[in-house]
This record gives structure tokens, sequence and C-alpha cells, in this order.
């Protein structure tokens, strides 16, 4: 259930150094304000806690509103949620639209929900079946962190070249958590911002991703386009309960679309779990069940997370997610280890492997984001140059769509 609380605005924080506010515009609109606030739940003196507000949902905020905050993902502790969200604000925040017309927008986001609002999505009055193949490149994103290091690298290999971010679901959804988007396109190393699905709050609304890579790389004229989930993962640990996923739903869209497709691998050197160690298990899962190769990119210079010993590597990882088959028994687990190492890492490598150079003393001097989890780019540089790849790969595939694959032993063994 909602666990939904009374409280009080005490504070409004500073958006960030640069800006004097405690709001996050971006391009295209309002986006979020960071608030102080205590619990008004009782007689007893309420702690102080941090919440955000999505202005274009429940309005600009003033010290002194009385407001509706969803207290649960602090109160859980979580690591990537950990503020509370304003529900409703009852001082100022009840006077949305209530007349309708047909000009007005009518597809609701955040539908069947308290939440659900009326937007005009990208897709309305594109008549016909789309223009395909869209031709143009499209790079998947594991995570929103892999955004800044990506777009510097596709502007520094590919300048003056239009790249378009496409927001999906997997991570934070409304489109005004992202300072890092805000920082991109204040830079202009974004041309634009468009949510698609559930994701909503950018310079454009699409129903799907398909719709909103469409209309990103067909009207606007993107050269390329890089789509992923916002701030944040959602999560359990399992091998296909998290938000990695959605990767491979958009990279299976982008390729439906006759776009050239890159995967940007998730990759760290720093990550304390072990399923993040080298090539996270959230790359591996996707990089096996894609039902076409795409390219995927590993920085030059770097060793290879997955090294020398790559068939030990990926039947460790696969062997203990074999199922049984019905009315067998169950190999020993030995052999079942001994299929998974023949079958899997011919499935991870029928990919395009590319080599890709990457400038990480550059990109620690340009200011943008350098942290994901808690470590910068010292901590973990292997995070930092996947993403680096990622670019410079993208701006290639813009000039060079067919490059042929790199030998498998050269790009998944030893040094690369």
């Amino acid at each position: 259930m909602l666990k939904l609380r009374p409280a009080i605005v005490v504070e409004l924080e500073r958006a960030d150094a640069n800006v004097d506010s405690s709001v996050c515009d971006r391009p295209g609109g309002p986006g979020e304000q960071r608030l102080v606030i205590e619990l008004a739940v009782d007689e007893r003196e309420s702690p102080r806690r941090n919440a955000i507000a999505d202005v274009a949902l429940v309005g600009r905020a003033q010290v002194g509103d009385e407001v509706i905050v969803n207290v649960q993902a602090l109160d859980l502790g979580l690591g990537s949620g950990g503020f509370d969200v304003v529900h409703v604000n009852l001082t100022r925040g009840l006077d949305g639209d209530s007349d309708p017309s047909p000009t007005q927008p009518h597809v609701m986001k955040l539908n069947y929900t308290s939440l659900q609002h009326a937007v005009t999505p990208v897709e309305e009055g594109a008549g016909g079946f789309p223009a395909l193949p869209v031709g143009r490149p499209v790079a998947v994103l594991a995570l929103h962190g892999q955004l800044a290091g990506l777009a510097w690298a596709f502007a520094q290999s590919a300048p003056g070249a239009r790249l378009g971010y496409v927001q999906t679901e997997g991570g934070a959804l409304p489109g005004g958590h992202s300072r890092t988007v805000h920082m991109l396109r204040e830079r202009e190393l974004l041309a634009g911002y468009l949510t698609a699905g559930p994701a909503f709050g950018g310079e454009g609304e699409a129903i799907t991703t398909a719709g909103a890579l469409h209309h990103g790389l067909r009207t606007l004229g993107w050269d390329a386009a890089v789509c992923g989930p916002g701030p944040g993962i959602v999560g359990s640990g399992s091998p296909l309960g998290h938000g990695g996923m959605v990767a491979l739903d958009s990279a299976h869209v982008a390729l439906a679309l006759g776009c050239p497709t890159l995967l940007v691998a998730r990759l760290s050197a720093g990550d304390q779990r072990t399923r993040h160690r080298g090539f996270s298990h959230h790359t591996l899962t996707v990089l096996d069940m894609l039902l076409e190769p795409v390219t995927v990119a590993l920085p030059a210079g770097m060793r290879s997370p997955v090294g020398s010993d790559l068939r030990a590597e990926l039947g460790a990882v696969f062997a203990a997610a074999k199922p049984a088959r019905k009315g067998k028994a169950r190999p020993a687990p030995a052999v079942e280890r001994e299929r998974a190492i023949v079958d899997r890492p011919a499935r991870i490598a029928r990919h395009d492997w590319r080599r890709a150079s990457i400038d990480l003393p550059g990109y620690a001097a340009s200011g943008l984001p350098a942290e994901t989890m808690g470590r910068g780019l010292t901590e973990d540089p292997l995070f930092f140059g996947a993403a680096l790849a990622g670019g410079s790969a993208l701006a290639e595939l813009i000039e060079r769509p067919a490059v042929g694959q790199m030998e498998i032993e050269d790009a998944l063994g030893g040094s690369v």
C-alpha cells in the first residue's frame, strides 16, 4: 500500500552549487524541486527529512506549504531513492486543468494511478506506416550513469552531430529527476530529450520507445540516439528481475526500426558485488538473450573484463541458472557446467565487438558527472571507460555502419 504522511515544507534546498534556486529547470519545462520537510504525524518533534517534488505534477512549493509525501523509500533506507516524494501540495497543488477540450492533451501517462496526467504524444498525427528502415544508430544504456560519458565522447568523436536521448523505464520515471540531462542539454551535448512509455516529463512525451526513437531520428533530425533508464535502477539481485532488462527491449526496438544498434556494456573494476565485477550479469544476460547481434564496444588499452579464461567465466555465470528439463533427471553439476561453457560463450561472442579509443583524463576535466554508486572515476575507471567507448563507437556507426566483426579471441581474451 501507499505509505503517505502529512508534512510541512520548512526549507527549499538549492538545486546545485551553480543555481540559486530549489528547482532544477530543464529545457521545455519545469523540473524537480528539492525540499526539506517535517512530518506532521503526531505531537512529537519530527526530524527534518529530504523530499523531492516534480514541479510539473504538483507545482512549486514554498516554505510553510502543507504537503502529503510518500515516505516508503526513505523509511526503507533505499540508497538510490532515499528521500520522500511529494504526492500532492495541499496549499497550492490542486488546481490542475478540469475543462477538457479537443485541443488539450488527452493521452494519459501513469494511467490508472492517482498520478495519471494528460500529455500530447509525439506519435500523434503520424499517419500511415512509419518510414523504415530508419538507418540512424542507437546506443542502448544499462545505467543512467553512463549517459554523460557517452554523450561527451560522442561529441568529441563527431563534432556537430546531433545526439538525442530517450528515457525509458527501468529506473526513475520522472524526467525532471535527472540533473545529468539538464547539464547535458545546457552544454548542447544532447540535442533533445524524450520520455517514453511510463517515463514522463521530457521535452516530448512518447507512448512507446519505438515512437520516441522514430520521432527523434526521423522528425527531429537527430543523427543518433541514446536510449536508457533514468537515474537509479530497479533490482532484486536475480538474473531477470532488474531494470537492466529494459535494455533487451530497447535493443530489439532499435533493431526492428532498422537502426544500427550498440549496447553499452556495464563494466566495473570497483563494484564490491561479484555479479557486477568485470562484465555485469545484467549485460551478459542481455547479450545472451538478444535475438540478433548488436555492436558492443570495449575501451582500447584496457584489459578485457572477461580475461583469457572467457569460457570458465561465462560458464560460472550461466551454469547455475540453467533449469532442469521436465521428465529428465537433472545432470550432474559438472556436466551442466560443461554445457553452459560450450553454449553460452558462442552466444555472447556472436556480437560485433569493437575497440574504441577513450580519453579518461579529458572526461575527468570536463566537469561532467563522474560518480557511480559512490565510486569516482579513479575508483572505477572501467565503468566510465565503457561509457566513453560507447560514445566513440556510436559516432563511428554514423559513418561506418557495416564495419566487420573483430576476431572473437582478440576482443574478449587477454588485453584489448
